[in-house]
């Protein structure tokens, strides 16, 4: 018979196979691509682990991650790196860390919590970079099971929890002040597994023991407490009796594993934390150039004023409902963004504007003076009233706008994708009406199609380039599909050789729906570098401007805490690039998308290839772009981020002072 117990080869061949330590959905850490050996080596056993006493790179992989990396809940973990950035002042530059389990510590479902810790950046001559200020920290939360939303994590209590099989990015943002003086910033991310709640309430003191701490205080207390007229003699009996009671207190059955480890027991206090913990090693360069307040290329986006309504019940033009809309207005200008609010009218035509307040309110001068504003919206009509009595009032507001300076930034944005020669009959009646009282009014006019029922040109794509034709002069600001070129980027002077910049015509595109994979856009799920892309496109391709039509287009909802749905028909994440606050926690401030962070990205990469076109033309960094493999074309461009940090770090090489 032979014998139940493994014989020594056995033994040996069962250690050398390295076995995932956390199970996952899939059945096991192999199915997301597991890397290193199991737990061989980290002694850990079966048993219940203190995360106090064990370092956490024994329970958790960690390691970094660019902006532009999609981190899935099935990201195989890969080795610790110093994280070395490069930004310019008034810049944001961001990264992820990225978070495996190895195993579980705490008793719940979960794999257990971490604590994320960053120091301030500094830099040897004395700058510093403020974390809560110009550092801070998001958790990724994906959304239909892709990483997108960026939940801020509360510096005062920077945890967050893992889940067995799962891994976890954290969004880590660094922004450069205006006046930061260039120079190396170096700091630190702390990463440490703790307990939970639960588990540190279950090593809460048993009731009797107390009780019997309590009355040990109360007669040190009673013991201690002044009296008038104490002899010496008194004072030195007194203090040895709380002497004696203080010992009794430090024998009791709580404090046996603080004697035991001289005093430190298992609290998870500072000191611990730093033996403990897996350190990110941070280094930012900060270098002499400033990105301009102004961004160089006009980008508007739309914010829908009725989804603001519904879902956090506002009455238009109530105060709350200013409150809510100057609060949107003002989040998004942090993204190089121009806002705009909309209203949708039948067949398309759209009620756009940026101030919801009169040219003659103070705040409207708040608004249009912003240096941050690229370009604003004038409505066509008053927004809080739309019958044909109230047009005289939106004269008044145009007679005291073209008297600013900022007029120049001015556009109306009538009617979105006119498809038919009734649609644009009334675009050139609202112009001819406009034009009696400003003639160097600026209209904006999305398409992507001639006009059916004309005979423009024999071909679709020629009536498309006809449009200019037949709005002239009542469109000034021509702003066409992505969609419609494709690939074929030779397609542009096509476009371009029927506008007239003598009279002041411009060239803008903007992405709606498609185009769709590989081309660049905002749909979720797409690469990081395809998002950051757009931005790319619109600045090789030589547009002006660019228009987004909705970046809180979500379902209709009624309470703010309502779960996010994308609107049918459209892609996912079409027309949505923040979510608002309530969803995640009880904060009502907005929460930023992944792809929302890429679009800053990318208006901030259009100031660094303007910065190389400046010194060197713009041919030149044209070729910058294509010789570094970022972007060479709509479906040609970088798919990892090393080619973005070659561009970027090129640009700094050759531009710096």
């Amino acid at each position: 018979m032979e014998s139940s117990d493994p014989s020594p080869a056995a033994v040996s061949k069962t250690q050398e196979i390295s076995v995932p330590p956390v199970e996952g959905v899939a059945g096991g850490g192999t199915s997301y691509g597991w890397v290193d050996g199991g737990l061989q080596g980290s002694h850990l056993g079966s048993s219940v682990i203190d995360p106090t006493k064990v370092h956490s790179a024994d329970l958790l992989h960690v390691w970094s991650m660019p902006s532009t990396a999609n981190v899935s809940q099935q990201e195989a973990p890969r080795p610790l790196e110093h994280v070395n950035l490069l930004a310019a002042r008034n810049e944001r530059e961001s990264f992820q860390i990225a978070l495996r389990p190895k195993v579980s510590w705490a008793s719940s479902g979960i794999a257990g919590p971490v604590q994320i810790q960053c120091t301030d950046l500094c830099s040897s001559s004395g700058g510093r970079l403020v974390v809560g200020q110009s550092i801070t920290l998001r958790h990724v939360v994906p959304i239909l099971g892709v990483p997108d939303a960026l939940v801020p994590i509360d510096p005062s209590s920077p945890q967050i929890n893992l889940l067995p099989g799962e891994t976890t990015a954290v969004w880590v943002s660094l922004n450069v002040p205006c006046g930061q003086e260039p120079g190396l910033y170096e700091g630190e991310i702390c990463i440490t597994a703790v307990r939970t709640d639960s588990d540190s309430k279950a090593d809460s003191l048993p009731k009797s023991e107390r009780y019997q701490l309590y009355k040990e205080l109360k007669t040190c207390l009673d013991i201690t407490e002044s009296r008038d007229h104490s002899s010496s003699e008194e004072m030195i009996l007194r203090l040895s009796s709380t002497s004696t009671t203080l010992r009794r207190m430090l024998v009791l059955p709580a404090f046996q594993d603080c004697h035991e480890n001289n005093g430190l027991g298992d609290m998870m206090d500072e000191d611990v934390m730093n033996n403990v913990a897996v350190r990110v090693k941070l280094s930012l360069t900060v270098w002499d150039f400033t990105l301009p307040l102004t961004p160089s290329l006009p980008a508007v986006f739309g914010i829908s004023e009725t989804v603001i309504e519904d879902r956090f019940c506002l009455e238009h033009g109530t105060k709350g409902w200013y409150d809510a809309l100057d609060h949107h207005f003002r989040w998004l200008l942090q993204y190089r963004i121009s806002p705009f609010f909309c209203r949708w009218g039948d067949s398309m035509r759209i009620l756009a504007y940026t101030c919801p307040w009169p040219a003659d309110h103070p705040k409207a001068n708040e608004y249009y003076s912003d240096p941050r504003l690229a370009a604003y919206a004038v409505p066509y009509a008053p927004i809080l009233s739309c019958t044909d009595a109230a047009k005289n009032s939106l004269r008044r507001e145009v007679e005291i706008l073209k008297t600013e300076a900022h007029w120049s930034k001015a556009y109306f944005y009538l009617w979105d994708e006119p498809l038919n020669m009734e649609q644009y009959e009334v675009i050139r009646n609202i112009s001819n009406e406009l034009r009696t009282y400003t003639p160097d009014v600026r209209i904006l006019t999305t398409y992507y199609a001639g006009p059916s029922g004309s005979e423009l040109a024999p071909s679709t794509f020629e009536a498309f380039t006809k449009v200019p034709n037949v709005l002239r002069p009542h469109t000034q600001i021509f702003c066409t599909s992505e969609w419609v070129l494709g690939t074929r980027e030779d397609l542009v002077k096509d476009i371009i050789a029927e506008l007239r910049p003598d009279l002041g015509e411009e060239w803008w595109t903007y992405v709606c729906m498609g185009p769709s994979d590989p081309q660049p856009n905002w749909h979720l799920g797409m690469r990081g570098t395809q998002h950051r892309a757009v931005m790319w496109r619109a600045w090789k391709e030589g547009g002006t401007g660019f228009l987004y039509w909705g970046t809180n287009c979500y379902e209709k909802a009624m309470i703010p805490s309502a779960e996010i749905c994308f609107r049918r028909g459209l892609p996912p994440g079409d027309g949505v690039l923040f979510y608002p606050g309530e969803v995640f926690s009880s904060s009502k401030e907005p929460v930023a998308s992944l792809r929302l962070e890429r679009i800053l990205s990318g208006m901030q990469d259009i100031e660094y290839l303007n910065l190389y076109s400046s010194k060197y033309g713009r041919e030149e960094a044209l070729a910058l772009l294509e010789k570094t493999g970022a972007y060479l074309g709509p479906d040609r461009y970088a798919h990892d981020h090393g080619p973005v940090d070659v561009m970027r770090g090129e640009v700094y090489r050759t531009c710096r002072s």
